[in-house]
Parts: C-alpha cells; structure tokens; sequence
C-alpha cells in the first residue's frame, strides 16, 4: 500500500483531536444506509487478539427498547449518584449524559469469547485481550463516525443484566458498550466534562515514563522530554 499524503495524515489527527462523548445536539437526521455500513466497516476492520474478531454489533432504533435502556440509564444515575458528596452530587446529576431517546441510531457491541472455539492465538496469558479488542473495534467505530459528521455517545451508566435481558443475548455474550449515534447540530470544542470543570485534561508529561515506572528523567529520553513538555494541544 502506498504512504500516506500530508493531507490524509491531518485528516486522521483532525479525527482524533476533534472526536467528541455526544450526549446532546442529536438531531433527526436519519443515517444513511451507505454511511451506517462504512462505520460498522470500519470497526470490524480494527486490529483483534488472535484473529479472533469477537465483536458483534446490534442496531437499535425501535422507540419501546430505547425506552427499556433509557429506564436503566436513570435508575443506575440516580444509583451512582449516592456515591459522591455534595455539591458535586447536584452537579453531577444535571450533566446530560446520554442521547438514548434522541439519537436515530442505539448500537450495542458485545464480546463473545466463543468464536473460533476455546484456543485464541495470544488470549491464553491474558485473557482480557478479547475484551482489548472489542476496545479497538469501538475506537475505529468512533473515529470513521467522527470523519463522516456523525456523533456518537458511549453509555456506561447502564445495568448489563437489563442490556443482556432486553437484547436477548446469550449467556456468554457479554455487552461492551452501548453507543448513541446521529448527525448532530455542532460538535463541542472542549470535551463536556472538561469544560463543565469536572476533571481538568492532564497534560501529556504527567502521563508518560521512560523505562521504568514514574521515570519522567531518564537521560536516554532527553530529547522527546522536552518534546513533550511542549505540550501540543490540537483537541
């Protein structure tokens, strides 16, 4: 294959830096098909522990079980919710934290660790590799859905016995992630939590080591040290 031009390089970092958590700003716009299949593409194309490619996806857009969903949502919010003090209580309660209802597009990505039988290549050691590559899957999701317009939300405030009960998974089948996607009216420049002051962005010296843990001085490293104090922010 050829190199990549100067052109597609800025357009994957544009993807990378400007890719949102959308949980408002959804509108009706349905999806088209051929956009729909280039997304899911696109993350079934991502990188998996022995070939193994234990993803599914499960499209969603009936109103009666984005309704069930959505009851999880806010049951296991107001749950949440008692484990922080206030006023941080209060404010974590008023964040919008899904689009469930009003995204055209709910997809559910599962792990199944059967496929290709009991023996993958590379999960014997870890066997949370599996889980690693679903992780992948949803990250080429995220990006390809990024670079075609579309939003998308990751909801994690959710039961995963009401998911595997309402989507009639099987008992091994394990539901990874519930996403939210849809054209929106704009995409934030800060992420939501970062500008509603809920965690700052640490900055990139503050989480990279050099040989060793919590080595940020290693003499060896000199050069990409001071690279990195530079701090280029492009998100």
């Amino acid at each position: 294959m050829s190199e990549f031009t100067d052109e597609e390089k800025n357009g994957f970092y544009k993807a990378i830096y400007s890719r949102r958590d959308v949980r408002s700003h959804f509108t009706p716009k349905p999806i088209e098909n051929e956009i729909l299949s280039k997304i899911l593409n696109a993350a079934h194309h991502a990188p998996s522990v022995g070939f193994s490619q234990p993803w599914n996806f499960i499209l969603i857009k009936d109103m009666t079980t984005k309704k069930k969903i959505k009851e999880s949502f806010e049951i296991e919010k107001n749950r949440s919710s008692q484990l922080v003090e206030e006023p941080k209580r209060s404010k974590y309660l008023s964040f919008k934290l899904e689009g469930i209802l009003e995204s055209p597009v709910n997809l559910c990505v599962t792990y199944d660790p059967s496929k290709f039988g009991p023996f993958v290549i590379g999960r014997s050691s870890i066997p949370e590799a599996g889980l690693y590559s679903v992780c992948c899957a949803i990250q080429n999701l995220w990006l390809s859905a990024r670079t075609e317009g579309i939003g998308l939300g990751w909801v994690s405030i959710l039961s995963n016995d009401t998911l595997k009960e309402v989507l009639e998974l099987p008992e091994h089948v394990v539901p990874i992630a519930y996403l939210c996607l849809g054209y929106v009216d704009e995409f934030a420049e800060k992420p939501d939590l970062e500008k509603a002051g809920w965690l700052p962005r640490l900055e990139l010296r503050d989480v990279v080591f050099f040989e060793k843990w919590n080595d940020k001085g290693n003499s060896n490293w000199k050069e990409i040290q001071e690279m990195i104090k530079e701090n280029l922010d492009y998100a």
